[in-house]
């Protein structure tokens, strides 16, 4: 015989399971169970997550969720009071088209049937039944609640109600035992309705949290959710501290009296193979003028662009424009640069400012000619293949800055054309960080504030930081864990919960356009203020092939545009793309550190830094822009040196000079790395930009 858990809350269910999905996966390997399933509470905000883990770990992972269902219709506001406003579900996803189904109904659950929350009804659950395994939940479903009043006829005419929907053998009564007294009573009751209807049992475990001895800071998660402090008397409480992934022989002592039901979990579990497509991209259509295909209207635009940019060009640069178009058609992303190309052009038609580009897209010669970037990449000897790299297919990433006032303007655009189903904003999660989080179980514990605070502030204040390095850096806050008996729960408590997901929220930038609705390939959300957002994140998204865009709001675009519109007073026919970018005084002034409300200038730091630097041209702020970020850091006397006197300028070989004489000797530029290592190496630029990505992530 073999168990499988198929009711199992995740760090996903909001602030109701610390469970969390690697420690979850890891804990099902070591007691031998070969399936684990994910039902989280209304969303499936962590199925990908999940499914990834489980399949490294050699586990089946069956997706699911544990929906809400509404008494009524799902489009009902009407008061129904307290318990009754909704009955649990769980759902499985049998296959692939159960898989895409259980995301339709997650997804109605949010945009039709919220109230307080996600619901759905019958008429969801009928259109899309197919390929979906139920089980009756807990207690607050529909079945048991009727059972717990007393109303067992009422009890079994929903039974066969949900088994009608699902067919049969597609519905499960769910048997539970978690210490409850209720739950003794049900369960004798669903013994016999198995018995009259033939509908099969399933025995479960509502699991909770990962390990028996996490109940206690589960119970502070659950004080976090409702806003109570532990010693608070009418509070939120799993009781029993039961919500625990059981082993199976602890499933067998809780259910002699129904091995077949522990025995069905198994069976379940083997039914259910969904296989997620990872890696296959799926960009939306651009629909082209009459007479054109993507490809040749592509290089139309580029040629077009080629001959405004270029007039002088000798014919070296349409051979450049031409490889890399052919990069762009071999690796399937001709439709990507039309989207781009034809919202920012939008964008300008309509006076709305768009930033010059940003990052490796400006490498581009493509997304020069089609105006996408206003950077000249020949000049600044910019690298392609930074951009997009012919041996390593991954979508092309091409964030663009809009005017902060004006930015949705463009969202709604790119909504009215590819259609408002097929176009949605991203999630994001805020979790509980390290400070956070202390000062978070301080609360709940009632300890005094001005304690928890300064615990929380020896915490130091740096990217990614966890307790435990916190530990290993602060002696201060380690020795007061090891002699406080307080300072020990309190961490060990905040330990155990740190990482969670405490919230989800809109993306600031983050817009995903699909060829059909959304919910054909991600469930969607609601964010607090009603807007629909997806329940996966942007690199999940990016990982299932789906296009995401990030439509950055900048305020400098605004201030430039304003800052234009009154120069233009005395000077009507000022451009500001055709600026002296050398103008001398505006360079003394940088240099001079007065650079207050000069985007990425304004620091203190900076300012310090452009006063040593004062630089002679553009470059030179470009390459301290380069320079002033941890690493580089160290180059900058180096540099300035350099700078000041090029005597002191020192190359290890010839083939260097050419590479890093506009640096002064210094390495600064990611680019340069690549040109090194293929001009020394002999690398291709392709393969050079593989080792450059796996030295910004540090992987020796």
């Amino acid at each position: 015989m073999a168990f499988a858990h198929l009711h199992v809350h995740t760090e996903y269910s909001l602030l109701d399971g610390s469970n969390k999905i690697k420690e979850y996966v890891e804990k099902i390997k070591a007691l031998g169970m070969t399936a684990g399933a994910i039902t989280d509470h209304g969303v499936m905000y962590g199925v990908i997550d999940f499914y990834k883990a489980a399949r490294e770990a050699g586990i089946n992972p069956v997706l699911g969720c544990e929906v809400y269902v509404a008494p009524g219709s799902r489009l009902d506001r009407e008061m129904v009071h307290g318990e009754d406003r909704y009955y649990h579900l769980v759902l499985l996803a049998e296959n692939n088209t159960g898989y895409s189904n259980l995301m339709k109904i997650v997804s109605k659950g949010f945009v039709e049937g919220y109230y307080y929350k996600p619901r759905v009804d019958m008429e969801v659950l009928e259109k899309y039944h197919e390929g979906i395994i139920a089980l009756s939940a807990c207690l607050a479903g529909e079945v048991q609640r009727n059972l717990v009043r007393g109303m067992y006829e009422e009890a079994k005419e929903v039974a066969y109600r949900y088994e009608r929907c699902f067919g049969k053998g597609n519905f499960f009564l769910e048997l539970q035992d978690h210490g409850i007294p209720e739950q003794k009573l049900v369960n004798q009751q669903l013994l016999r309705m198995s018995q009259e209807t033939g509908i099969e049992l399933v025995a479960t475990n509502d699991v909770h949290y990962t390990n028996a001895e996490d109940a206690e800071p589960h119970d502070i998660l659950l004080c976090l959710q409702t806003g109570k402090k532990l010693a608070d008397e009418d509070r939120m409480r799993y009781e029993g501290g039961q919500y625990f992934i059981k082993s199976e022989e602890q499933m067998k002592e809780l259910f002699p009296y129904a091995l077949e039901a522990l025995e069905n979990t198994h069976k379940i579990a083997e039914r259910c193979n969904v296989e997620i497509e990872f890696g296959v991209t799926k960009l939306p259509k651009f629909e082209v003028p009459q007479g054109y295909d993507s490809w040749t209207y592509l290089n139309k635009l580029c040629m077009d662009g080629l001959k405004e940019r270029y007039p002088d060009d000798d014919g070296t640069l349409k051979e450049r424009l031409d490889y890399e178009l052919s990069t762009i058609r071999r690796m399937g992303y001709v439709d990507y640069f039309l989207i781009v190309w034809d919202f920012i052009n939008y964008a300008k038609e309509h006076g709305i400012p768009v930033g010059p580009g940003r990052g490796s897209a400006a490498g581009s010669i493509v997304a020069y000619c089609l105006k996408i970037t206003n950077i000249d990449p020949i000049h600044y000897n910019l690298l392609f293949e930074r951009f997009l790299n012919p041996e390593r297919v991954s979508m092309p990433d091409i964030d663009v800055d809009f005017c902060y006032e004006r930015r949705q303007e463009v969202i709604d655009y790119v909504t009215r054309k590819y259609g408002k189903d097929c176009v949605a904003q991203i999630v994001t999660f805020g979790t509980l960080a390290a400070r956070g989080v202390i000062r978070d179980v301080g609360r709940v514990m009632d300890l005094p504030y001005a304690y928890v605070d300064s615990i929380s502030k020896m915490i130091p204040q740096e990217l990614g930081i966890t307790i435990d390095k916190a530990l290993k850096m602060n002696p201060d806050l380690k020795k007061l864990y090891d002699t406080d008996e307080t300072v020990t729960n309190l961490i060990d408590m905040a330990k155990r919960l740190e990482g969670l997901p405490r919230h989800c929220s809109m993306h600031a930038a983050g817009v995903v356009i699909c060829q059909k609705p959304v919910d054909e390939y991600v469930p969607l959300s609601r964010a607090a203020d009603g807007t629909i957002t997806t329940q996966f994140i942007m690199t999940t998204l990016e990982e299932l092939g789906l296009l995401k865009m990030d439509f950055l709001g900048l305020r400098t675009l605004t201030v430039i545009q304003n800052a234009v519109l009154l120069a233009r007073r005395k000077q009507p026919e000022l451009n500001i793309n055709q600026i002296d970018y050398n103008d001398q005084k505006v360079l003394d002034y940088i240099g001079t550190g007065k650079t207050d409300g000069v985007f990425q200038l304004e620091s203190a730091g900076m300012k310090g830094f452009m006063k040593e630097l004062k630089p002679h041209n553009l470059e030179d702020v470009i390459a301290g822009i380069s320079l002033y970020r941890p690493g580089p850091m160290d180059f900058i006397p180096q540099y300035i040196r350099g700078k000041n006197d090029s005597s002191s300028i020192t190359y290890d070989c010839p083939q260097l000079e050419p590479i890093l004489a506009p640096t002064y000797g210094c390495i600064v530029y990611q680019e340069q790395v690549m040109q090194i290592v293929r001009d020394l190496a002999g690398y291709s630029l392709g393969r050079s930009d593989l080792l450059r990505r796996a030295m910004s992530k540090k992987k020796a």
